[in-house]
């Protein structure tokens, strides 16, 4: 695309000329691959000796002299890129700069009209920007905040205001003092003006830290005020979304008024639109949203978001063509993201929706192997697959109580909900049948993440559906995780993506894990059914998982010495290893991840038991410790360091759970544990179960049980409170203590001692029985 910007200057002692610059960066680029210049020997002669000039002007008035002889003897479509950049180089950005401050200060002796001084300035200025290395020079990014105050709030601003952008405030050796000014105030901002405004603006956006440049700036205020310009309203609805699409986290945190202001506006606006019109406003939309934490504090957004969905309505009722339906159904997801499906209308109307957007992920899958969907399905089928989680999330909360703000989508018939799986299944299977297609290298494509990861979050809530299949794909889910966990952090087409769409784990930037924390729920349901967990087996998925567990709490120990934040992909790992270490026996003593795992307990869990908001994390750790030990054959050598050490923080972590109960109440859970108790009374349950198996596995424990005093303050909370807990915790200390008595003479008689003293420990029968006592 070219541009060319004329400017005629009329001034005492500047020639009439016209100054040709423009957009020609395509056929540059073009000219210099095919062999460099296409000038003839003269021009390049007189090229240089201007370009000389050009780098030895003494004044402003030189350096454009110079300047306009070179456009006029050698346009810019004949220039290589290197000779562009001399030119750029020796004009440099000081001097646009000078000239738009000039223009706007209204100070005398310029010798020039503001107007005039203002458009020679944003042409050279737009010139300029389109070199990325020009553009990125301070000078021209000083410009930045004079050009937006002009596109928000006009030229008369700034001549109240006298910015500054620059140096100088007039063009040196302008030679205009003591002469009468010719010039007039700028009014108002003309079409070219305002095309190179935006102009640069845009480079600067498309530069390494250019939309962070802009935020900080003042971007997204003035932007939303020059939405209000009727001239140029839509260029800045363009450029504050391609802002708000790298920087929408940041830019809602600095400025929420303004944006929602600005939302509102563009939703009452889209419900106004005729439908042709409202199509082509889906995607613009899109991009104003803001992100749902924002969303939920605001009560006016609400209700306008159910205004957008009531004029959505008719729209995907209607026959769209695939192109129209992409953008509402996108838009949709995005919604969807804000507020459920509270305000989407009628059962009929949600199940059509879903029903929509399970079709076009049917139509968008079931290709050919080779035929891979465009960029713009890609972009359709990722919000698809946002409805369908969402349509699941929904299905599986249906049971649950009924939230502040009932859904449409929970009130749904037994048959309409028979519909609405069906579908899902039907799309899923379609999913299953794409990604049995996907190469290795492809793995770092971001539409294969989008679809891996719709994949696991049905795999999350559903896997008795699709068995066989699933089954199947296990090898290509265990190895695109293991790829991205060993070679994830070096993925940076990913780590844009997950950054623009919010999908990272965490919300920070892709580390390479983000993949198989996707898929751990999943891994945890197919780890407990046989078929599955022997598939799991044959690609080490265990092997993947310790390695996962590894890496996180390195990265966690990373972050901080002494608040580490709770991470519970880390409890799912653990969950998906505990059923492995419960079924498959033969595979947790020949399997050398195993040692590699027992090795990172033994480190990790000292460190645990100081950290009260990782308890839960700690319960997980002792747990799969304990199972493995009892697996373990007896020793007849000394036991090793990093054993025992285990073993000792897990019995003092164990014995703080419970505390005597008051008078003659039951024993209580301690005030350390309370607070996680529903999540983790389960796991001290199997952990003292499993540590009766340790005992009788390796004798050499009994001792190390009363050296820790676990014994001593296990059996003085039951002899002091007047019950025993409930009854599935009594069962599991009980099967402990019957283990460590039936292994240790002296721990049998101080059991049996303190059973005469009554308690609730004197009510333990099969314990009496296991210490000589009788009922």
């Amino acid at each position: 695309m070219k541009r060319t910007v004329r400017v005629e200057i009329l001034s005492a002692g500047w020639t009439r000329y016209r100054v040709t610059m423009g957009d020609q960066a395509a056929d540059e680029e073009e000219q210099g691959a095919a062999g460099g210049r296409c000038l003839s020997e003269a021009q390049t002669q007189v090229l240089d000796r201007c370009l000389h000039a050009l780098r030895h002007a003494k004044n402003d008035s030189q350096t454009l002299a110079a300047l306009l002889l070179i456009t006029r003897l050698c346009p810019a479509s004949q220039l290589d890129p290197a000779t562009m950049r001399q030119v750029f180089e020796a004009v440099g950005p000081a001097l646009p700069a000078r000239l738009l401050v000039t223009a706007l200060r209204d100070a005398g002796g310029a010798g020039l009209p503001p107007q005039e001084l203002l458009s020679l300035g944003a042409a050279l200025l737009a010139a300029l920007s389109t070199d990325p290395n020009m553009a990125a020079r301070p000078q021209l990014l000083a410009t930045v905040p004079l050009l937006l105050s002009l596109l928000a709030d006009g030229p008369g601003s700034q001549q109240q205001n006298r910015a500054e952008a620059g140096p100088e405030t007039r063009p040196r050796g302008s030679g205009g003092e003591g002469e009468e000014s010719r010039r007039s105030e700028v009014k108002s901002l003309d079409e070219a003006v305002v095309a190179d405004c935006f102009q640069v603006l845009m480079a600067v956006l498309g530069l390494l830290r250019g939309p962070e440049r802009l935020l900080a700036q003042g971007a997204v205020p003035a932007l939303c005020r020059a939405t209000g310009q009727n001239r140029f309203h839509q260029r800045a609805l363009s450029l504050l979304g391609c802002l708000l699409s790298r920087t929408r986290e940041e830019a809602w945190r600095r400025h929420p008024a303004e944006l929602l202001s600005l939302l509102l506006g563009l939703c009452s606006e889209f419900c106004r639109a005729t439908d042709p019109t409202r199509l082509q406003m889906c995607p613009q939309l899109v991009r104003f949203l803001p992100p749902p934490e924002v969303a939920q504090q605001s009560a006016e957004l609400r209700e306008a978001v159910g205004r957008v969905w009531a004029a959505l309505r008719p729209t995907l009722q209607a026959k769209l063509t695939p192109k129209q339906i992409g953008p509402v159904l996108v838009l949709s997801a995005c919604l969807l993201d804000l507020y459920g499906w509270e305000s989407v209308g009628p059962a009929r109307f949600c199940c059509l929706l879903v029903n929509r957007a399970c079709v076009e992920v049917r139509m968008g899958l079931e290709e050919p192997p080779g035929n891979d969907p465009s960029p713009e399905l890609q972009n359709t089928l990722t919000g698809c697959y946002r409805i369908m989680e969402a349509a699941m999330e929904q299905a599986c909360t249906a049971g649950d109580a009924a939230p502040p703000h009932r859904s449409a989508l929970s009130a749904l018939s037994l048959q309409q909900s028979r519909q609405v799986l069906e579908v899902l299944q039907e799309a899923f299977s379609a999913v299953i049948f794409y990604l049995q297609q996907v190469e290795p290298d492809r793995f770092s494509d971001p539409f294969v993440l989008a679809t891996f990861r719709a994949l696991c979050a049905w795999l999350a809530e559903e896997t008795s559906c699709l068995k066989e299949e699933v089954t199947a794909l296990l090898p290509f889910l265990i190895g695109y995780a293991r790829r991205h966990l060993q070679e994830g952090a070096a993925e940076p087409s990913l780590s844009d993506w997950t950054t623009r769409l919010s999908v990272s784990e965490g919300g920070g930037a892709w580390t390479g894990t983000g993949a198989l924390r996707y898929l751990l729920p999943a891994l945890c349901h197919l780890s407990a059914e046989d078929t599955p967990r022997k598939v799991l087996l044959s690609v080490d998925a265990p092997a993947l998982l310790v390695d996962f567990l590894i890496r996180t709490w390195t990265d966690l120990r990373g972050q901080s010495q002494t608040a580490l934040p709770r991470d519970p992909s880390m409890e799912t790992a653990c969950s998906a290893l505990l059923n492995v270490t419960v079924t498959e026996p033969d595979s947790i003593r020949k399997d050398p991840c195993f040692r590699t795992l027992e090795a990172h307990l033994s480190e990790a869990l000292p460190v645990l038991m100081n950290k009260p908001r990782l308890l839960v994390l700690a319960a997980n750790y002792c747990t799969l410790g304990l199972m493995i030990g009892r697996l373990k054959a007896p020793t007849g050598g000394p036991v090793d360091s990093g054993q025992r050490r285990f073993f000792s923080v897990t019995l003092r972590f164990l014995r703080g759970a419970l505390r005597p109960g008051s008078g003659s109440g039951p024993v209580q859970v301690s005030a350390d544990w309370e607070e996680s108790w529903d999540e983790a009374a389960e796991l001290w349950r199997l952990s003292l179960q499993a540590l009766g198996g340790c005992v009788r596995a390796q004798p050499w424990l009994s001792g190390l049980i009363r050296d820790e005093g676990w014994l001593r303050h296990t059996v003085g909370v039951l002899t002091q409170s007047g019950a025993a807990p409930e009854r599935h915790s009594q069962e599991a200390l009980e099967e402990a203590l019957c283990a460590v008595t039936e292994r240790c003479p002296d721990c049998r008689r101080e059991v049996r001692e303190a059973m005469r003293s009554g308690g609730a420990l004197g009510r333990m029968k099969r314990l009496k029985a296991a210490v000589g006592l009788k009922d």
